[in-house]
């Protein structure tokens, strides 16, 4: 049983850290700096999390995980938020970005955005 569970927690793991790949190589190119906590033997998280930051402060950002959702998808879902911090499908990985993006902003710069 526990090789069983092991199994499916590394699978779920890697669909995860693949998802947050592909919103991190989406967000990059507006400018937003990341740490990736989904290295097992560095960072001992029990699920994929991907911090994301403004270049200029740390003190403004995002922690993003990958949730499983009903009927067999996934979502990206505002960590600090659980299950009630959904933004996006991960089958849109452009369209997240562009959400998270909008939402720092407005962060950054609670007049402007």
């Amino acid at each position: 049983m526990h090789a069983l569970r092991h199994w499916f927690a590394t699978v779920l793991g890697e669909t995860a850290t693949q998802y947050l790949e592909d919103l991190a190589d989406e967000l990059a190119p507006r400018g937003w700096r990341f740490m990736r906590f989904y290295r097992r033997d560095e960072f001992p998280v029990p699920v994929p999390l991907l911090w994301v930051y403004a270049r200029a402060t740390k003190d403004i950002g995002m922690v993003v995980n990958v949730l499983a959702v009903p009927g067999g998808g996934w979502a990206y879902h505002e960590a600090t938020w659980g299950r009630h911090g959904y933004l996006c499908s991960c089958g849109d990985a452009q369209a997240a970005a562009a959400q998270i993006d909008r939402a720092l902003k407005h962060r950054l710069f609670p007049s402007t955005f």
